[in-house]
């Protein structure tokens, strides 16, 4: 006899459940039991209580009585029906979620008065006041040694007229062009628009209208940030002559201030990795290496002077990794205070915006000019970023994750089992000697974290040991990929997602598949482990203003789900004492680079504290010379 819903709801309550069974695992396993395939999707699947025995060791849940399995089988196919009912909409992946993630703790939030977080979204216009004070900047004798200057140097050169933004524009493209068939960064020359807001402004800074430090700079931007007339392509195959019909908030604003979009660059398909539908983006310290990603392209133009600076996104690591690969400085900001919208979205509770630069202040320039809220993401909260380089950074409280700088523990041998092949003890060697290279490497690149303590010691900065909050942070990612899943659904279910370049086990095709048997209710208990994380991760901020990190996993994972900021820098180059790079780059790690490579150092804040966060690491940069070093490209 048909139950209705409630019944069937009270049914999974007695079962010792709180909702009903995953309802991406009966799909798959009632599609696998119809009778003969059918292309009537009104046709009910024949759900068996064998199945659901199946979908119950999956979801960890069960084992439910046979009367119990019985009285859940109608409810679950009416609930695979208003999963078939959702599909037919076909939701666009710019369409998000019934809810809006903000990673406060509470309602009284740092930073933000109430008059602001109540106001409107307004236009974005505020600029930061430029510094005038010093030496008269001068032109080099060929425009190309401009290649790496700062924004405030170039922008120095504009505003007194000593250079064109049409010159340095058409230096900047030439050098993309140069460039590209090694590192295979460009997905798109937005040459003529280019080249015609170069001409615009050099008109308006000639007749005295100067927007601030970004007008007449050229830049680069992530290839999922729309762009209107030029395609959108995500890296992804399948998506390669994508058009979206507009510009991304943080593009707009960016034209309001007199930046010069000069390229679309390349992204690991679906924002993971530096592996894109064209190729691999490289390392331009090692480009026998890639540059990791997901923000390939964006880190790799920085780093060989090809855009004065670049746009980013990071939801787990795409800004940092590849900072820390290419040696840029790169700022990931508090969640919510970069609006997305134009932007490819992969997690609607993670994604975050930020740029890729040469130095901390340019970082903070081009922050002031993209955040705060739009009145479209409504993840985008009113928190100010009051940018002072003259901050008393020397009045914050800082911290270091005192494990993070510890030695590493040694790797054991992986134990020899009785009936061990030929093939399984060469397996075992290689693994063992995989374990013994990575720490290796850990134990070279832990002096230059010491050197960092070291040189903030000689700063008069007292270090306070601290450590992360003991949560399972790592048991938190499967959120991520439930909402990728999510964003990408129509990619698995048509088998388009064979049309994806890398389709290994740790990339997004394996990934969305697995993330379809993730059981509903474990999501929004992850979600309220997610929520102890925050409280706890705030209250270690209520005891330091900065914490000062290697920039390993662990807090990547940490901060990523939590919002706070992270400033990554250059902090030195391994000598030629560096143990090797492995023979294949994985991708996964990013201390791998070998001699001459760059590493990094990473600064934490708590939320909405980025201008504070900028300010500290803008003192540690200027008492080291990492940041003004640059790749041999023509060699």
């Amino acid at each position: 006899m048909p139950l209705n819903r409630r019944a069937f709801l009270n049914a999974c309550t007695t079962a010792g459940i709180a909702s009903p069974l995953l309802p991406g695992i009966l799909y798959t396993l009632a599609a696998q039991a119809q009778e003969s395939p059918s292309t009537d999707q009104s046709r009910p699947p024949a759900v068996t209580p064998e199945m659901i025995d199946q979908a119950a060791i999956l979801a960890g849940v069960g084992p439910f009585t046979a009367a119990q399995k019985q009285m859940m089988i109608d409810g679950l196919i009416d609930q695979n029906g208003a999963i078939k009912a959702i599909r037919t909409l076909h939701l666009h992946n710019a369409v998000p979620p019934a809810y809006v993630f903000h990673p406060q703790p509470a309602a009284g939030i740092p930073g933000v008065h109430p008059a602001s977080a109540s106001a409107a979204a307004k236009p974005h216009v505020h600029i930061a006041a430029i510094d005038t004070v010093g030496p008269e900047p001068q032109a080099p004798a060929r425009i190309e040694d401009l290649a790496f200057a700062t924004i405030g140097e170039l922008g120095a050169l504009l505003r007194t007229g000593k250079i064109t933004s049409l010159a340095l524009t058409q230096m900047y493209i030439a050098r993309l062009k140069r460039y590209d068939p090694q590192l295979h960064f460009v997905i798109t020359l937005t040459e003529e628009r280019a080249l015609a807001q170069a001409k615009k402004a050099d008109e308006e800074i000639a007749a005295g209208h100067y927007r601030g430090p970004l007008h007449g700079i050229p830049w680069g931007a992530k290839d999922l940030l729309a762009v209107k007339g030029y395609r959108t392509t995500w890296g992804a195959g399948g998506f390669e002559h994508q058009s979206i019909d507009e510009d991304a908030t943080v593009v707009q604003r960016l034209d309001a201030a007199g930046a010069v979009l000069v390229a679309k660059l390349t992204l690991g398909a679906l924002a993971m990795g530096d592996k894109w539908f064209g190729g691999r983006t490289r390392n331009p310290w090692n480009p026998a290496q890639g540059s990791s990603g997901s923000s390939a392209g964006s880190a790799a133009a920085v780093a060989a002077g090809c855009v004065g600076f670049a746009l980013g996104s990071e939801t787990l690591g795409s800004i940092s990794s590849p900072s820390t690969r290419c040696g840029d400085t790169g700022l990931r900001p508090s969640f919510g205070l970069v609006p997305r919208t134009g932007a490819m979205a992969l997690s609607w509770t993670m994604d975050k915006l930020g740029p890729i630069c040469r130095c901390v202040d340019d970082c903070a320039l081009v922050l002031e000019a993209i955040h705060g809220p739009d009145g479209h993401d409504l993840s985008a909260w009113p928190a100010p970023f009051a940018w002072d380089p003259a901050f008393n950074w020397r009045s914050l409280r800082v911290g270091y994750l005192k494990s993070e700088f510890d030695p590493p523990e040694p790797p054991k041998p992986l134990p020899v089992p009785a009936d061990e092949t030929g093939e399984s003890r060469k397996s075992r060697e290689e693994a063992d000697a995989n374990a013994k290279a990575a720490y290796d490497r850990r134990v070279y690149d832990r002096r230059f974290n010491l050197a960092a303590l070291n040189k903030l010691r000689s700063m008069g900065v007292s270090l306070i040991p601290v450590e992360l909050p003991n949560v399972p942070w790592s048991a938190m990612v499967p959120l991520l990929t439930a909402e990728a899943a999510a964003a990408f659904d129509e990619l698995t279910l048509t088998g388009r997602d064979k049309l994806l370049t890398a389709q290994g086990p740790e990339d997004w095709p394996n990934a969305f598949r697995i993330a379809r048997l993730y059981p509903a209710v474990d999501y929004i208990q992850a979600n309220r482990a997610r929520m102890l994380g925050i409280r706890q991760m705030t209250a270690l901020f209520e005891q330091v203003d900065i914490v000062v990190t290697p920039s390993t996993d662990t807090q990547l994972m940490a901060t990523n789900l939590t919002g706070n900021p992270a400033l990554i820098l250059p902090n030195g180059f391994r000598g030629q004492d560096a143990p090797p790079p492995p023979a294949i780059d994985d991708g996964n790690h990013d201390d791998i680079g070998g001699p001459g490579t760059p590493v990094s150092l990473t600064f934490l804040a708590g939320l909405y504290q980025d201008a504070k966060l900028a300010a500290f690491a803008r003192a540690y940069q200027q008492v080291t010379d990492f940041h003004t070093r640059h790749p041999r490209l023509d060699r």
